[in-house]
């Protein structure tokens, strides 16, 4: 049974602070549909860039797609270091339950935006989608490749904090 003054985290609920058999499928269903979101993504990516490397002659197609291919790899790398250096970040500071439920309002406003934005970007942007899908999917993996969120480590450090709290005006009276 877990205790009622146990906060929820945004994706997580209050799985995270027993970390059983629920909070891993919450864990793994969530990275399943960002798989899921990536493969679209790469599908998408690379017929934009397919529409756009037909219209190259035969000798630039094939030093572009070379060039692609290692430019998709760097930045496959720099997806993973940006997010693992923010987790760090994070850490360090880890939010409270309260400021990781506004992080994530916050974001899911901004994304809507974004989405609609980035439609008329994607056109200009066919010669490299493949690498800005490979960062992506570096940027996506290292967020799913953490063994604890920072929200859980703010979640358990608040929760031990109020308790302590508690603890602290029972003895006083």
């Amino acid at each position: 049974m877990i205790p009622s003054d146990i906060p929820k985290l945004p994706g997580l609920g209050t799985t995270w602070y027993k970390r059983g058999p629920r909070y891993w499928l919450r864990r793994a269903s969530g990275a399943l549909l960002w798989f899921l979101v990536m493969a679209f993504f790469c599908y998408i990516a690379l017929v934009l860039y397919r529409g756009f490397r037909t219209s190259l002659p035969p000798t630039v197609r094939t030093v572009w797609d070379w060039a692609q291919a290692v430019v998709s790899v760097m930045a496959l790398v720099r997806g993973w270091r940006v997010q693992r250096r923010d987790l760090r970040r994070k850490l360090l500071d880890p939010p409270t339950p309260d400021q990781a439920r506004q992080a994530k309002r916050d974001e899911t406003r901004r994304s809507t935006g974004l989405a609609v934005a980035g439609r008329a970007l994607w056109l200009v942007a066919a010669p490299v989608a493949p690498a800005l899908a490979a960062g992506c999917i570096g940027w996506v993996a290292a967020a799913f490749a953490v063994r604890e969120y920072p929200s859980e480590i703010g979640a358990r450090r608040a929760l031990e904090h109020s308790r302590s709290l508690t603890t602290g005006q029972k003895r006083l009276r």
